[in-house]
């Protein structure tokens, strides 16, 4: 059995009382006393931190801004070459088939692209970047440096309490900051739908950094379980379970995520890896689609629970890819895929939970709007 690894946190995790627990062959925390209950609450009321030190931080460089970009672009089907210097934007690694290897962001740092990426896939999508990139260009994992999530409508507060600059940033905005003396590369981003920071931080500076973070009184730690349900109620994709190379960006209802640069008629259009798939899927549409689906009554329904078109008899429709109790919306959320005809908003579905087949209702996603700051 492969020894699990730790993230600089490690020790804080298990000071704070953090249940600790594997994922992406990390050990980490997924809750702490107060449970996820409140955490998710927490986050949503205050802010919450997060250590998302097990995802992937990878440099891409070598040359102007321009080959950087244009050589990314055959990876991805987002436009990176018109994206503002110290700008952030979300991007999918697709594969021949028009299936998704990855969801990722990638940010202009002026002379190199700082990429992050998903922890379990982290290994992969080095190996491909580097496949496709170098000699040419260089891909630089960093190894070195810690990654926390502050999230919450206190987010700013907290933040530019330490550097004053945070509160100036907008949604996808990215910067170089001095946050109780410690230079970390900031982004306005997270993946909880509220406001909130990413912070890449020196690997030795994380555990002090963390500390006075959560000596605000706003700030609480929070686990994976309340990221989770977080994310879900923010309509947000887990990779592996909501999208993987089975699901294109149309079926996954991530059209949005590309750019018309790179759609037909764009200047640079395709190009990319599955592009004689997604191109025609971004004008035609795709047979399914991922739907927000909430189940009647107290009873969450999870991933893997198959949908039908009708209480009885009759195949299987569709599929639930992520579910679970949704803490702000007061009941169960689920999201998956069900052929087009069947996914307007208000349709009624049905989940087989333990041989009895339940009520769902089409839902429009998100469950809980977003609160960027744009």
């Amino acid at each position: 059995m492969t020894e699990l690894l730790s993230t600089p946190l490690h020790a804080l995790h298990v000071e704070l009382g953090g249940k600790m627990v594997p994922f992406a062959g990390y050990e980490l925390p997924v809750q702490y006393k107060t449970g996820i209950m409140a955490e998710h609450q927490h986050t949503r009321d205050k802010a919450g931190l997060f250590d998302v030190s097990h995802m992937g931080q990878v440099i891409v460089s070598g040359g102007s801004w321009e080959a950087v970009a244009t050589a990314f672009e055959t990876l991805v089907p987002m436009n990176v070459l018109d994206l503002g210097e110290n700008r952030q934007r979300y991007g999918l690694f697709t594969d021949t088939a028009g299936g998704i290897l990855d969801d990722l962001m990638f940010a202009n740092r002026g002379d190199h692209l700082f990429v992050v990426v998903n922890a379990a896939c982290k290994a992969q999508d080095i190996a491909h970047m580097k496949s496709v990139l170098e000699p040419e260009l260089s891909v630089t994992p960093v190894t070195d440096r810690a990654l926390l999530a502050l999230q919450g409508p206190a987010a700013e507060k907290v933040l530019s309490g330490l550097a004053p600059e945070a509160a100036g940033m907008r949604f996808m905005d990215v910067a170089t900051l001095s946050l109780d003396g410690v230079e970390c590369w900031v982004s306005r981003s997270g993946y909880t739908g509220e406001d909130g920071y990413e912070l890449s931080v020196p690997a030795e500076q994380a555990e002090a950094l963390a500390r006075t973070l959560l000596a605000h009184e706003d700030v609480l730690p929070i686990g994976l379980g309340a990221r989770d349900s977080l994310r879900l109620e923010a309509g947000l994709c887990l990779y592996g379970h909501d999208i993987d190379t089975t699901t294109t960006p149309t079926e996954a209802a991530l059209n949005w995520a590309i750019q018309k640069a790179r759609r037909t008629g764009g200047e640079r259009a395709g190009g990319f890896p599955g592009a004689d798939v997604i191109l025609p899927q971004l004008v035609e549409g795709a047979a399914r689609k991922r739907v927000g689906l909430r189940p009647e009554g107290r009873a969450p329904m999870r991933e893997g629970v198959e949908i039908f078109a009708a209480e009885g008899g009759g195949e299987a429709i569709g599929k639930i890819t992520s579910g679970g109790f949704g803490p702000t919306v007061g009941g169960p959320v689920a999201m998956g895929y069900l052929p087009v005809d069947q996914s307007a908003t208000g349709t009624t579905v049905y989940g087989e939970l333990r041989g009895k087949r339940l009520p769902l209702v089409v839902t429009a996603l998100p469950f809980v709007a977003a609160n960027f700051k744009r």
